[in-house]
């Protein structure tokens, strides 16, 4: 692989530059350094995004980038592209950013107050959304659709959940009458709900913390979407846990300043958030920790699921 490696740097004209594996998850990323800067390149998943869908995240990025946010800015090769190709896997080089993820495996960093880091999650997506939404697309952007069928259609995009394989007949018929009801209440929380495009992946690792600034990094998930569904992917995984009212309540706060947040649609987004975890861990559950990771998913969708159907029912 370090051959790749070496040869993917030469496309920025980075030859000789020393790197280090820093993460192998959904995308393989090296730490890059010429000496004077450091960079991030990413390997991309083989059939996961086509070259139209990575070049707009990395379009987008740039756009968020250029106007002061804290994020990844792409590095473009000598002739301007932002994207290339080798042994078959597009490569993508960033800005490596400073800081440390806000925590790991769905908890905060022990030093770190959930209110106040919160707030400056939620008024740095805000900022984020509103960039976003002045922004104007190039002819050809192509992002996924988290929206209604994305989520709840026949063939979700992270898989249809209501048949994970660690379901037992009651909490599959759970899933499927969740599934059934949500899209039959779905007027009732999603049409005046606010949308656009979000990141979609805003869990700790994917969050970095300097001193009083926050970063986001790791857009691969970035897509059409409503607005709550980002706030929801940030609180999911606190869902149980001693933080998860201060983050929220922090987390609204800060984006409330600048963008309203209706609780009702954020909840509703909450339950559609946890559902879409159960299919993302089906083709995942032979990876190491992959049945823990899966029975955590499953506890908590089947919790807001039990708790949606009892909502309803009142």
């Amino acid at each position: 692989m370090t051959a790749a490696v070496a040869r993917a740097l030469t496309l920025w004209g980075l030859d000789g530059a020393s790197y280090e594996l820093a993460a192998q998850r959904e995308n393989e990323v090296w730490k890059v350094s010429d000496g004077t800067r450091h960079y991030a390149l990413r390997f991309h998943r083989p059939a996961y995004r086509s070259e139209a869908e990575l070049t707009s995240e990395l379009l987008w990025v740039e756009m968020l980038g250029q106007a002061g946010m804290q994020v990844p800015q792409p590095v473009r090769q000598p002739d301007g592209a932002v994207l290339g190709r080798i042994e078959g896997r597009h490569v993508s080089l960033l800005d490596w950013l400073g800081g440390r993820p806000l925590g790991k495996m769905g908890q905060l960093a022990p030093d770190l107050d959930a209110e106040a880091v919160g707030r400056m999650i939620g008024a740095q997506m805000a900022r984020m959304h509103d960039l976003s939404d002045r922004w104007t697309p190039p002819a050809g952007f192509q992002r996924p659709d988290w929206r209604r069928s994305g989520l709840l259609g026949a063939d979700p995009l992270w898989g249809r959940f209501w048949e994970h394989p660690d379901l037992d007949p009651a909490q599959r018929q759970l899933m499927i009458a969740t599934r059934e009801r949500a899209l039959a209440c779905f007027e009732d929380f999603a049409p005046g709900a606010d949308q656009g495009l979000i990141h979609a992946d805003l869990v700790v690792e994917n969050v970095l913390v300097d001193h009083d600034r926050v970063a986001f990094i790791d857009f691969d998930d970035g897509a059409w979407g409503y607005r709550d569904f980002d706030l929801a992917t940030v609180l999911v995984k606190f869902i149980g846990q001693p933080d998860y009212d201060r983050l929220r309540a922090g987390l609204c706060a800060g984006y409330d300043a600048r963008r309203r947040v209706e609780p009702g649609t954020l909840d509703f987004m909450l339950l559609l958030r946890a559902l879409t975890y159960p299919g993302w861990i089906m083709s995942r559950l032979d990876e190491p920790g992959g049945r823990q990771r899966s029975a955590r998913m499953l506890d908590t969708a089947l919790r807001l699921a039990r708790d949606f159907m009892e909502e309803r029912q009142r």
